[in-house]
């Protein structure tokens, strides 16, 4: 299941593993009457796999509960394999000194607590699944060891936080497999054009790195590339 799939790196991930007739893709976005590119893709000649939309605002505990029912529903006793938490907001680059705390706090809904209800909620149904991986969408700049600087303080915080509740999850359910992972720089609508990969580049690097997992990478912070990223 892929979170937050109507444009960007959740697009262009739900695209790619379509591309596969064994995928059974369920993608979810706030408003799926609305996700035009994100609709097309049950009608493009290059998918082979099956696309379930799904309606999930993932800062509303209500429509998460009905996302997963809806999910489990049309899996019918199977479970998920795969479940990438990739919603999150980043407002304006700010500065310790200068952050607004709105803005703080309705980035941790988001990026922190969005993700803790998803994983809450979905693990009943990860557990049914074959591979037991939840990937959550983290960003160097949660990296103190990478030093990226004064730079975006309340997104970094936040995808901070998203780490330490990844470890929190991996030490408490060891039976299932947990982990991290930096996209790295992506020209999406957040990453802006500046960036230095394309989605298709970043994903298609997430989507192996994904596949490979084992459980000794539970709690683990791993690029798109298969590295290692410093705490």
């Amino acid at each position: 299941m892929a979170c937050s799939a109507s444009r960007g790196i959740g697009l262009e991930l739900t695209k790619q593993l379509l591309a596969s007739a064994d995928a059974v893709v369920f993608a979810t976005c706030r408003s799926p009457q609305s996700a035009t590119s994100l609709l097309a893709l049950g009608d493009s000649v290059s998918t082979n796999g099956t696309l379930h939309v799904v309606r999930m605002d993932v800062t509303d505990e209500i429509f998460i509960v009905s996302a997963k029912d809806e999910v489990a529903g049309i899996l019918q006793g199977r479970g998920l394999d795969y479940l990438v938490n990739n919603a999150g907001v980043a407002p304006q680059d700010d500065r310790t000194t200068t952050l607004n705390t709105n803005d703080l706090l309705s980035t941790f809904l988001s990026n922190v607590a969005g993700p803790a209800l998803v994983m809450k909620t979905f693990i009943p149904l990860i557990e049914q699944g074959d591979r037991q991986v939840i990937a959550n969408v983290s960003s160097a700049l949660a990296s103190i060891g990478t030093d990226f600087g004064r730079e975006h303080t309340s997104y970094s915080i936040s995808k901070y936080g998203l780490n330490m509740l990844t470890y929190k999850l991996a030490k408490e359910r060891p039976d299932l497999t947990p982990f991290l992972v930096d996209p790295g720089w992506v020209k999406t609508d957040m990453g802006g054009s500046n960036a230095v990969l394309e989605a298709h580049e970043s994903v298609a690097g997430i989507i192996q790195v994904v596949k490979n997992v084992t459980a000794k990478d539970a709690g683990q912070f791993i690029d798109y590339t298969g590295q290692k990223v410093p705490w």
